[in-house]
């Protein structure tokens, strides 16, 4: 068959009987399960789309071969959508013009599934920036609305809805003209339509405009409202769930419009929540989790308690669908594997250098590992799960005086015969926790082993939810002698980790990290029996268990530290580590727990894991190497080489810090026979900032472990540092700071010359209204380092920086990096004793706040306080001194003798 050309598009466009035979073949061939027959199907579509007239034939097939069986039609205009998406700027005008009028004219088709396909068409096309070159579109849609046709008003209908939902900011500005001042009134009056159908569409289309306070619907705002109110009790389900969806956004809205109804729009967000239709009840469960947010929610919701809180108590219970979903009657799993798709990407979260302060870690980053996440191979998101999250938030809100409501409820949910009701009473029990913590302190002695005993129950479902209910209540556990809730706690735990049943296990591993976190060193009586169990689990769990299992053990290392260098304990866990290390490919993302895992591994054992040492750093330099080479090649020629997967460059970086800080000086040699360095040189001036993050951490840690080897880079390094010191990139710019003042430390005086670099922009960080905590800390120390090397260079400034850094540094803990700031902060006010006049008082308050500083430090201080009393004399110091507080006035009187 011959193809021709240069088929003149002629408006009456026929197509030739072969060529369409022929794609109608292709078409039937497509729909076949063979998988070679597929494969060839898509290359001929590839080869056809060089012939400007074959797009023709598709919409033909679509719209005007009635004869045909409308899953084939449908397919000829889904491939057509394909092509929109790939090839459109290149369609010649005529087949443009020919598709859009077939399109239009065939809106109305009596075939639901072509006439959403025609929708579909019209959408992609729109999206490709023709909304602005088919300026007939919206208009002859919004007329055909008003077709006395019922499929024509639908098919419409149904293309404007898509149009809104992926076009809805163009269609707000300028570059239209404003269609919506004319589309949204439109709409509004489509809302009493007699179609539940078009109902539907109608509030779908108005909800598009609601986040982005578009101004045509807020002219409407009332009216929208008050259409609403009027669909409140619609029969049909998709209505329910629209109007339910537009109420919860305009509470974030228009929260003002809403007020004068609150408590109807609360009563009837009551009754939703209880849909027979679960989308319906989920859509209106999200208004407690949105209302939870507003500082109104406690005045407003208060009388509602009663009522809402058995509502969201009983949308907690297992559906009898989310039981058969979930499996919960398959008790034994353990030796099914995991089919791929169950494994949820990890993310790896890069390291920040931080102060340790009282006993906590990082405070910036929010974990969310206690989030309600029990059932996640269900599709993401349930009622039971809004419905957990919202009495989380409530709990939050209302702290104690949620209990009355509550624990009348739990009462019975707890020790009730049905496995699924009791299950819910503990998930409810574990979604309060954190609210009312302190209400619930005189239940929990009674409580706590009626879960730890729930753990051993019969159904798999139950003993995974205990598992997490009891690790909220880790801290509490914690605080109480070892002997009556942890121990037992943890036996249990232990055994629940070895389940027979992968969720369960899961849902230990878990617990047993948050717990580990709670209890750090209370755990190492126990070191012995807690590896036995970790380390069989190895050869017990699957594939998606094994990543969580990685994570309970680096959590481990990380809460007893060097109590795991023990050659006994090394025996037991190195072994199985190092296989897995060995077994995994340079590819495989399975590498980023384990490398997090190694990390913190080794830096607890620290000399102990020389042995493992070479193999474990040498991969890591080779990780850093291929991605690098891999980016090269694919910046160079992108359309030949993938980008690569920067995460292994990362976690690789990441675990080479772990290394670093675990075996000091013990890298030297290792370092000495590699290219690292050159390598971080270019991983510092990657364009991913969490890549910079990285290699900032480690060439803070390598300057500690090992300057010789850094020393000679340090002209081409210091230019990169000063450039990274941009608070924009809060975790780039901490580690870039933290490395400035360890090399400096280093340095010493032949710092000077790369001083002009840093240090405005440290005073202007430390001067910047809303600065992280770690990141003020970071900087205060890194100028007290500099000042200490260089005092002629940085004292001139001290006026600039005196007072944040005194209120940054007073809430550390004595250390090591706190020593060294305060040495150097002393040295330049000895330079430049003016620069801290005016902010004295601060100085005294820093001061105040070590606890044992060194005897020369000490020393340091007293002769400055003593060199300002004697400077103002008697009558004024007293003056000044009684300012203080009486703790400061004290403490320096004590301390210092002023």
């Amino acid at each position: 068959m011959v193809w021709d050309r240069q088929t003149k598009m002629e408006y009456e466009w026929k197509p030739d009987e072969q060529g369409l035979q022929q794609i109608l073949q292709l078409l039937k061939e497509s729909q076949s399960p063979d998988t070679t027959i597929q494969r060839a199907v898509q290359q001929k579509l590839e080869q056809l789309n060089q012939y400007p007239d074959f797009n023709n034939y598709l919409i033909f097939v679509l719209t005007k071969l009635k004869s045909e069986d409308e899953p084939t039609r449908s397919l000829s205009g889904l491939i057509l959508k394909n092509n929109v998406k790939a090839h459109f700027q290149n369609f010649p005008n005529g087949v443009t013009d020919f598709i859009k009028s077939e399109c239009l004219n065939n809106i109305g088709d009596s075939s639901p599934l072509i006439r959403a396909t025609v929708g579909i068409l019209i959408t992609t096309i729109a999206s490709k920036g023709e909304l602005q070159n088919w300026p007939d579109l919206l208009p002859k849609l919004c007329s055909l609305l008003d077709s006395e046709d019922y499929n024509t008003c639908e098919g419409a209908f149904g293309a404007l809805q898509k149009i809104c939902e992926d076009s809805a900011e163009i269609l707000d500005s300028d570059v239209l003209d404003r269609p919506l001042n004319i589309m949204i009134p439109k709409f509004l009056q489509f809302f009493k339509h007699s179609s539940p159908k078009i109902r539907s569409h109608a509030v779908a289309c108005v909800n598009q405009f609601i986040i982005s306070r578009t101004q045509a619907l807020m002219l409407h705002i009332d009216s929208f409202i008050e259409n609403l109110f009027a669909l409140a009790g619609d029969e049909e389900a998709e209505v329910r769930k629209n109007v339910c969806r537009a109420l919860v956004m305009l509470l974030e809205v228009r929260m003002d419009r809403l007020l004068p109804h609150m408590h109807n729009i609360v009563e009837y967000m009551l009754q939703r929540t209880q849909d027979q239709d679960e989308n319906v009840a989920l859509e209106a469960c999200e208004f407690w989790l949105t209302l939870a947010e507003q500082p109104i929610c406690k005045d407003v919701l208060v009388r509602h308690l009663p009522k809402l809180i058995p509502v969201l108590v009983n949308g907690m219970k297992y559906s009898d669908i989310d039981i058969i979903l979930l499996k919960g009657d398959v008790e034994e799993d353990e030796t099914i594997p995991d089919s791929e798709q169950d494994i949820r990407p990890r993310f790896h979260r890069s390291r920040t250098v931080a102060q340790q302060h009282e006993e906590d870690g990082i405070e910036e980053e929010d974990d969310d590992d206690d989030e309600i996440d029990d059932d996640d191979t269900i599709s993401d998101w349930n009622l039971r799960k809004c419905s957990a999250a919202a009495l989380d938030v409530l709990a939050n809100v209302y702290r104690d005086e949620l209990l009355p409501h509550i624990l009348p409820l739990l009462k019975e949910l707890l020790f009730h015969h049905e496995w699924v009701v009791k299950e819910s009473g503990i998930l409810v029990l574990g979604a309060i926790a954190e609210g009312c913590m302190q209400g619930m302190i005189p239940y929990l002695p009674e409580l706590i082993p009626h879960l730890i005993q729930c753990l051993s129950d019969k159904k798999a479902l139950v003993r995974s939810i205990t598992c997490w209910t009891l690790s909220r209540y880790a801290h509490w556990v914690v605080s109480q002698p070892p002997d009556t809730y942890l121990k037992p706690l943890m036996t249990e735990l232990l055994k629940r980790i070895l389940d027979s049943n992968k969720r369960v296990q899961e849902a230990a591993c878990s617990a047993f990290a948050t717990l580990e976190e709670e209890a750090c060193t209370e755990l190492v009586p126990y070191l012995a029996y807690i590896l036995d169990t970790l380390v069989f689990a190895f050869s017990k769990y699957q594939h998606k268990n094994l990543l969580i299992l990685y994570d309970a053990i680096g959590t481990l290392a990380d809460s007893v530290g060097h109590h795991l260098n023990k050659p006994e304990y090394i025996q037991m866990l190195m072994p199985p580590l190092i296989q897995k290390w060995n077994m995994l490919k340079d590819e495989d993302k399975d590498l980023f727990p384990l490398l997090e895992c190694l990390s913190s591994v080794a830096t607890a054992l620290q000399s102990g894991f020389l042995p493992y040492c070479e193999p474990v750093y040498q991969r890591c330099v080779n990780l850093v190497q291929k991605t690098l080479a891999q980016a090269m090649l694919n910046n160079a020629q992108p359309e030949q080489y993938e980008a690569p997967d920067k995460d292994f460059m990362i976690v690789a970086l990441d675990l080479l810090s772990g290394l670093a800080e675990g075996l000091g000086g013990n890298i030297e040699q290792l370092v000495a026979r590699s290219n690292i360095l050159t390598l971080m040189y270019q991983c510092m001036q990657d364009k991913m900032p969490e890549v910079r993050q990285s290699s900032f951490a480690l060439l803070g840690d390598l300057t500690k472990a090992c300057f010789q080897h850094v020393k000679p880079c340090i002209a081409d390094f210091m230019p990169i540092l000063g450039t990274n010191l941009n608070p924009e990139f809060i975790s780039v710019c901490n580690n870039a700071t933290w490395a400035i003042g360890e090399i400096s430390i280093q340095m010493g005086i032949e710092m000077q010359p790369y001083i002009p670099m840093v240090l405005h922009q440290l005073v202007e960080i430390i001067n910047r209204p809303n600065t992280p905590k770690t990141l003020l800390e970071n900087t205060a120390i890194t100028i007290g380092r500099l000042g200490y090397v260089c005092p002629q260079e940085v004292a001139p400034m001290l006026q600039q920086f005196i007072r944040p850094w005194c209120t940054s540094l007073r809430n550390i803990r004595d250390n090591e990096e706190k020593d060294s700031a305060f040495r150097g902060i002393c040295t330049m006010i000895s330079v430049n004793p003016s620069g801290v006049i005016q902010d004295f008082i601060f100085f005294c308050d820093a001061v105040a706040s070590w606890i044992n500083p060194k005897d020369d430090l000490r020393d340091m201080f007293c002769k400055i306080l003593h060199g300002f009393k004697n400077q103002v004399g008697d009558e004024n110091w007293r003056r000044f001194s009684d300012q203080f507080p009486l703790p400061l006035k004290e403490r320096l009187a004590a301390f210092y003798g002023v």
